[in-house]
């Protein structure tokens, strides 16, 4: 029986790590400056590779959240359905509560530059031809209960940034509509 069970545990483990699963978990705690005061200006900077969101005011660093992502494959988003989280500026174009992600920051994608990458793509044979560009990418929540994702860089979205959700309600009060948002790989 022992011999049975091993296969299928090194199979499991593998699965997990596939799925974007760490075994590694890491500070729990955002990074925050002492004092933060409120601002008119703001900057959130997304680093794909460091599984981290900044935020800037005008005299520089406040804070970083830990996020997660779509797809493990940490590259930029080419079609709609292929989970990956895209690369690129943007702007928070509104807020709202969503049922099961909380607290939500919708982003402006696709903007210009991503439908002229998705179409050259397109032509080069890259994504199928009947391919969409794909939206409704934003900043949210984990849904209830899945912080631990976040711990154990655990990519879990449709393409989306997701953060713990104490992380995202803090963003939801802070950011304004029209807030810069840079994704970088």
């Amino acid at each position: 029986m022992k011999n049975r069970s091993t296969p299928l545990i090194l199979c499991c483990v593998l699965m997990l790590m596939l799925s974007g699963f760490s075994f590694f978990s890491r500070s729990k705690t955002a990074l925050h400056k002492p004092a933060v005061k409120k601002s008119a200006y703001y900057k959130v900077v997304i680093d794909k590779s460091n599984y981290e969101l900044k935020v800037y005011d005008e005299e520089g660093w406040l804070f970083t959240y830990p996020v997660v992502f779509g797809s493990s494959e940490l590259t930029d988003k080419m079609m709609e359905g292929d989970r990956r989280t895209p690369e690129g500026t943007y702007r928070i174009i509104a807020k709202k509560l969503h049922a099961e992600w909380g607290h939500f920051l919708l982003l402006d994608y696709p903007t210009q530059s991503d439908i002229e990458k998705f179409n050259a793509r397109k032509s080069q044979g890259v994504i199928p031809a009947n391919a969409r560009p794909g939206g409704g990418i934003g900043i949210h929540a984990t849904r209830r209960n899945e912080d631990r994702f976040v711990d154990y860089y655990y990519n879990w979205t449709l393409g989306c940034i997701s953060t713990k959700r104490e992380y995202a309600k803090e963003l939801y009060t802070l950011l304004p509509v029209g807030t810069e948002v840079t994704i970088l790989r």
